[in-house]
């Protein structure tokens, strides 16, 4: 409200001058409580608690070595109980994550004999189990995860493990993926580079182990590889007793004799450097090109990508 300051003034002079100690005079003006003039009301936000301090003459904080100030009373600490993943998860929940049903319903599968855990059938409620058991509902391995699977093209210096004795480790590459606990399926070498894929699907893994994914390797030898010996590569031949069976061999186009295109289905790629060594020949640089259905377009070299669905299905189809 806009007031004017000389009316003000003047009305505060005119109540002065009719004190005589506590009591307004009889010169003193009475206020009206007419429309307008109404005495305003205080906002409760603006409203002071207790006697207002002087800041000049506010005590200083004081505190010790431990930081905590001096003779004001602490207020107890909260202590707040972090779960421990070690201690595993109820063995219900574990398999309503993986969507087999509900927790209610698990309840009853455990109660009727139809989970095992580690081939040991689990009757107790309220079981706990640990992301790496091994948990079967008829029969079936139940994974509390959803199903991830990641491509990643390598680069060199890298080993093909989750062993932090080995140095840097392919998983650092991929931490940031995805929370799942996802391993590599197959093996490149440190030095290796090209197509890796992830997953933490048991399944996929079990049945491509058997099967195999066909991987093409571009190989660079320490020299030429004779047309005998690549006749003899791609015919078959046996070492230690092991058959040695590849898919395709061949030059690589408009490069020296020393570069070679390989087709094999085999997981490892230790058996890559062990078909030259048998022949007499260096390893110099082995790059995985192709994985299955998979290829490196568009995937830059350190970088990872998730599969799509219509890629899984290719899978499939394999």
């Amino acid at each position: 409200m806009y007031l004017c300051k000389n009316y003000e003034m003047s009305t505060q002079d005119n109540y002065d001058k009719g004190r005589s100690s506590n009591k307004p005079g009889k010169n003193a003006r009475k206020k009206s409580m007419a429309r307008g003039n109404a005495p305003l009301k205080s906002d409760p936000s603006n409203k002071k608690t207790g006697r207002q301090q002087d800041p000049s003459t506010k005590p200083k904080l004081r505190f010790d070595k431990d930081g905590k100030e001096i003779g004001r009373r602490q207020a107890p600490a909260v202590q707040v109980k972090k779960s421990n993943p070690e201690d595993g998860i109820r063995l219900n929940k574990y398999i309503a994550n993986s969507g087999v049903c509900s927790r209610r319903e698990a309840d009853t599968f455990i109660a009727t004999g139809l989970i095992t855990v580690n081939g040991k059938i689990i009757n107790e409620m309220g079981h706990k189990v640990q992301l790496g058991d091994d948990v079967r509902f008829d029969g079936r391995r139940l994974n509390p995860e959803p199903n991830t699977y990641v491509l990643l093209n390598k680069p060199k210096g890298f080993a093909t493990t989750d062993s932090n004795a080995k140095g840097m480790t392919v998983l650092e590459l991929v931490a940031n993926a995805t929370t799942a606990k996802i391993k590599p399926f197959g093996r490149l070498g440190r030095n290796a580079t090209g197509l890796l894929l992830f997953t933490n699907d048991d399944e996929f893994v079990q049945k491509f182990m058997k099967k195999g994914i066909a991987r093409l390797f571009h190989i660079e030898l320490d020299k030429n590889l004779k047309m005998e010996h690549l006749k003899k590569i791609k015919e078959g031949f046996t070492i230690d007793g092991n058959e040695i069976q590849v898919e395709d061999i061949s030059y690589v186009d408009n490069s020296p004799k020393s570069e070679i295109g390989l087709k094999m289905k085999h997981t490892g790629n230790s058996v890559i450097r062990t078909i030259f060594e048998n022949l007499g020949y260096d390893v110099v640089r082995v790059d995985c090109v192709t994985l299955g259905p998979l290829t490196k377009k568009d995937l830059p070299r350190g970088r990872y990508r998730h599969l799509t669905e219509n890629e899984l299905n290719l899978f499939n189809m394999i």
